[in-house]
């Protein structure tokens, strides 16, 4: 995609769109969540919010999830900032995705956009030759992000841990409407105005 000119004090400037969208405050998670990704997303919050700890920032999500460790990084650092954080999905928020999407005080969603939220998952490789208590340690730290994941869930929706729980046994996939009555959306985006910026119903 070729660099986009800006004009400035310091006259025309060259930009790629990735820097344009930063100087609107505007950040991508468009791919699975691993430690390079919660380092590069936490950095760029970073800056955005010494720059502006007033502003709004806005993260637009299309992420299958990833590591669940990786992603509460993320979640904890936005959980803590000054600066107001709008989350938009703009394709599917899937497993650690949908928990990222949740840390918006902001939360929308494109019309045919979806939200998925399930219990974490192992997968840490081949469990042959595991010894029972070291079976028994994989099922404590499942258990362990099972609970975590839920409080969250429960804690942005208003719903018991226990209606959590029942959702998130099974892959639970959730359009645009559905997210809203669930609690987990709390806009859809139904049109753009002549500043690009979105309409929420």
């Amino acid at each position: 995609m070729p660099n986009l000119i800006k004009e400035s004090v310091r006259g025309l400037e060259s930009l790629t769109p990735e820097d344009l969208l930063f100087t609107n405050r505007e950040i991508f998670l468009t791919t699975g969540i691993d430690s390079s990704t919660s380092n590069e997303l936490i950095k760029q919050l970073m800056i955005l919010e010494k720059i502006n700890p007033q502003e709004e920032i806005t993260i637009y999500i299309n992420s299958p999830g990833g590591e669940v460790v990786s992603g509460l990084a993320v979640y904890d650092y936005i959980e803590l900032m000054k600066a107001p954080v709008r989350t938009v999905c703009i394709g599917t928020a899937a497993s650690m995705g949908a928990i990222l999407f949740l840390a918006g005080d902001k939360r929308e969603m494109l019309p045919h956009t979806r939200l998925m939220i399930h219990d974490p998952a192992y997968s840490g490789g081949d469990m042959a030759g595991k010894k029972p208590h070291e079976l028994q340690q994989y099922v404590d730290k499942l258990k362990q992000s099972q609970k975590i994941i839920a409080e969250i869930i429960a804690h942005k929706t208003g719903k018991t841990l226990e209606e959590v729980y029942e959702k998130t046994k099974e892959d639970s996939y959730f359009n645009a409407e559905e997210a809203m009555e669930y609690g987990l959306a709390t806009g859809v985006v139904n049109s753009l105005n002549s500043n690009r910026e979105f309409l929420i119903s």
